[in-house]
């Protein structure tokens, strides 16, 4: 590891879709602020080359600070690729109380990958999950340094966890059988039994049958209490079941993790959420807070049994008599706002903290003092972090400028990390002061790669549907020189509930066209989240509309107002809900486009209502089942305007998408074919909704490249 961030550092190497990114003369532009050692050493304009995806997949990758209890040292993961694009990933740490640019040091040990870190309360042993010894498990180790000890040894592995306060004890969750109780041996016994059965049909008399990308095979994510042995004792290999009895899986799937329970103060309970709804639950969000006994003996008790919608993020006060989480109020919506809640443990009482705060929390971290929670939330095209106060529900931003993705907050030190347009994340710290002044702990991407030059961007309104502002955001291409047209990529963000922004994203990332030499244009249409609550409900039962009229007034708004666009020359793109988008205006907005590129999206409204998982999401979406309300499944369905189709598309989709089948894709593409459309179709056996493994991600780029190229050039 060179001493300072001036040495060259080395290339080395993250919902929901559908159902959980300038001004000329002269133009002004927002610019990371570099060291000048690397000022002095960044190439010309003229020999910097752009940044493609074979850069993306190789840049380090650092999230989930933790400052140790006296706000002395940082601990963060990190995430590196080899030259074969095989991750590992590790533990590092910097202390605080040095000014100099000493890099961070490299805590876990070397061959050992390691995530999900946490900090004893005295700040002094750092716990983290590894399979290391085949089977992933809990380890500990000194902040001060030393080898990993083994704390658990169980038959099954551990997904999240949660130390308890008292440091005595581990709360964490496992997926299993429930029947099999607290016999953590029964559930891998059952499995492989199963695998070497010579049957392999299952049989399903409920659904979820499949959900995300795995077929349900009868266990749930459940929860576990063990005790941690004592020093120089083995590790632990047995646990008490104390959400077993609970029909409905503790984290949630599939992207629960350890913020949906928490220890009481005093480690005699447990608060988490869980759904438990029966045959209900593929249409149900509603997720409640139960309260369980730590030891496992005394019934589950439902905290939140009067709210039908969502609950969410339990997190306790320091005595213990204040239960502060988030929730819902619309039952089905899994895009509502989140609003912050405080519950009276005593009383039962509950109250809203913020409740004219118009924007959609998104965790909770709670002062010292008790006096102020600390969250995130998307906001006009970014994602800053809140302060909050308890008492009057006063709202100020910490941070902001950019994506703030994770932070933690030890008495005033601030720790975070922040993404934008222009670089992932990195690691900062500064105090929870705001306007503060930030320390960057890591570097960015231009850092890590000082002879790229990135895109330049600017974020524009314009008046759209209902004569509403609308947002959007313009990026140059790399090689920007005034005066020249550009050829334009038009990315359309998924959701419908989500936005691009000002963020860095390892799947559509817009400096990766950039890169390519095209300018690139998005807009937050009406649906996009960070605006209100009622900007994000105008989507709803709207998809062909409303976001049209956006998308169509905003594109116009940016070719008059940056010159260097070549509206003759561009490509619409998008995925989830922007591949149906790229669909719909096959059939209804086909003129200006060149090509168009169509990732995961529905075909055919009908057959998705019927063949998804999370029916919440479409029958939220449409305003009820494809059975009770046909005509509305009907009215903005791609199907029905294929004989309008003929600009030429790229579909890709893969088999493993269960929120929208690879039925839709094909049938996509037979659509084309069958009309002599010029097509391709990118199929990805082992991929979900998402393109995640690197040397598939560097395939899915290259052919996109290559059909943008094909059809607008560079």
């Amino acid at each position: 590891m060179t001493s300072s961030l001036c040495a060259r550092r080395p290339a080395a190497p993250t919902i929901h879709g559908l159902p959980a990114l300038f001004r000329e003369n002269p133009m002004k532009l927002r610019h990371a602020l570099l060291p000048l050692c690397l000022l002095a050493a960044l190439p010309s304009l003229a020999s910097a080359r752009g940044f493609e995806v074979r850069d993306m997949v190789k840049l380090d990758r650092v999230s989930a600070p933790l400052l140790t209890a006296d706000g002395a040292q940082v601990i963060f993961a990190k995430r590196m690729v080899d030259a074969d694009l095989k991750a590992s990933s590790s533990l590092w740490i910097r202390d605080l109380r040095t000014r100099d640019l000493a890099p961070p040091k490299r805590l876990s040990p070397e061959g050992w990958n390691v995530n999900s870190a946490a900090l004893s309360a005295d700040g002094r042993t750092v716990y983290f999950l590894s399979a290391k010894n085949g089977s992933q498990q809990l380890y500990a180790m000194p902040v001060a340094g030393g080898a990993p000890r083994q704390l658990t040894d169980f038959a099954l592995d551990v997904d999240s966890y949660r130390v308890s306060p008292q440091g005595d004890r581990v709360l964490f969750s496992a997926g299993a059988f429930q029947e099999c109780a607290s016999d953590l041996a029964c559930t891998a016994t059952r499995l492989k039994q199963r695998e070497q059965s010579k049957s392999s049909g299952v049989v399903f008399d409920s659904m979820f049958v499949r959900h995300w990308d795995t077929w349900a095979d009868g266990r749930r994510n459940t929860l576990f209490v063990a005790p941690l042995p004592a020093a120089g004792a083995a590790a632990g290999k047995t646990a008490t079941a104390i959400s077993a009895g609970l029909a409905g899986d503790a984290p949630s799937k599939p992207f629960g993790g350890n913020e949906d329970f928490v220890w009481s103060p005093d480690g005699t309970s447990v608060v988490a959420s869980i759904r438990v709804q029966g045959r209900q639950e593929p249409w149900s969000t509603n997720f409640d807070l139960y309260k369980l006994d730590a030891s496992g003996k005394a019934a589950p008790v439902n905290l939140t049994a009067a709210n039908p919608a969502w609950d969410a993020g339990p997190v306790f006060s320091a005595d213990g008599k204040t239960l502060y989480y988030r929730a819902m109020k619309r039952p089905g919506f899994e895009a509502d706002r989140f609003g912050l809640m405080a519950l009276d443990l005593a009383s039962g009482k509950t109250r809203e903290i913020a409740p004219q705060w118009d924007r959609s929390a998104d965790g909770i971290t709670l002062s010292a003092d008790g006096a102020t929670l600390y969250t995130t939330a998307q906001d006009m095209g970014e994602h800053p972090l809140f302060a909050v106060q308890v008492a009057d529900g006063a709202v100020s931003k910490v941070v902001g400028e950019g994506s703030i993705s994770s932070f933690d907050v030890a008495g005033q030190t601030l720790a975070f990390t922040r993404n934008s347009l222009k670089s992932g994340d990195q690691v900062f710290t500064g105090t929870t002061a705001a306007g503060a002044p930030l320390r960057a702990i890591t570097p960015s991407a231009g850092e890590m790669l000082p002879e790229v030059a990135f895109g330049d961007f600017e974020q524009f309104s314009f008046k759209g549907w209902n004569d509403e502002t609308v947002h959007g955001y313009v990026v140059k291409p790399h090689d920007y020189q005034a005066g020249r047209k550009y050829p334009v990529t038009f990315l359309i963000h998924g959701g419908p509930q989500g936005s691009f922004g000002n963020g860095w994203s390892y799947r559509w990332n817009p400096q990766t066209y950039a890169g390519q030499g095209y300018a690139v244009v998005m807009i937050d249409f009406h649906g996009s989240t960070g605006y209100g609550q009622a900007f994000t409900d105008a989507i709803s039962q709207h998809w062909g509309d409303r976001p049209l009229e956006d998308l169509q007034k905003g594109w116009a708004a940016a070719q008059q107002k940056y010159g260097f666009l070549d509206g003759d020359k561009a490509c619409a793109l998008g995925a989830s809900y922007g591949g149906f988008m790229v669909n719909w205006i096959a059939g209804n907005w086909n003129e200006p486009w060149k090509c168009l590129v169509n990732h995961d999206g529905v075909f055919d409204q009908r057959a998705m209502g019927y063949a998804t998982e999370e029916l919440w999401f479409t029958e939220w979406e449409q305003g009820g089942t494809p059975y009770d309300v046909p005509q509305n499944y009907e009215k903005f369905n791609p199907v029905n305007h294929v004989a309008n189709w003929r600009k030429p598309m790229l579909v890709v989709q893969g088999q493993l998408d269960y929120r929208i089948p690879v039925e839709q894709g094909l049938a996509t593409f037979t659509a084309l074919q069958r009309k002599g459309i010029e097509s391709r179709f990118l199929y990805f056996p082992d991929e979900n909704h998402w393109v995640l493994k690197p040397h598939n991600s560097v395939q899915w780029h290259d052919t996109v490249n290559a059909w943008l190229k094909q059809h607008i050039g560079q």
